[in-house]
């Protein structure tokens, strides 16, 4: 069964940095666009970034172009989403996901495989 696994969630002040890393396993996701997601209390869920298969090209939301980088290591199986210049605003579970579809892709529909999440607060 394909799965995946984020990990590198925690507790960070404002203007700090975090690392999320996404592991895939029962499947090889090399095939598969892979994108990330965050949702806070009461909100529905929204787009962070993306990236395609081959890691060549990436996309994000507004919110956090210039502060968050995605990247991917098809040889480990792993996406990885490198956050900086964090704002309390950026405080969500955040959540990595697979999918197939062409373009770039960005709405949650647009993803069949999902990780679990992993809570980022960002507090002083």
């Amino acid at each position: 069964q394909a799965q995946l696994l984020e990990s590198g969630g925690g507790l960070v002040q404002p203007g700090g940095s975090l690392k999320l890393s996404c592991a895939g396993s029962g499947r090889s996701f090399s095939g598969y666009k892979m994108g990330w997601f965050r949702q806070s209390p009461g909100k529905e869920r929204e787009f962070v970034a993306g990236i395609n298969r081959n890691g060549a090209g990436s996309y994000y939301a507004d919110s956090v172009k210039g502060r968050f980088t995605t990247s991917r290591s098809n040889l480990r199986n792993a996406a990885y989403l490198q956050m900086n210049s964090l704002k309390p605003e950026d405080t969500a579970v955040y959540f990595c996901a697979a999918t197939t579809v062409v373009g770039s892709p960005s709405s949650p529909d647009d993803f069949s495989v999902w990780g679990q999440g992993t809570q980022v607060t960002v507090s002083s």
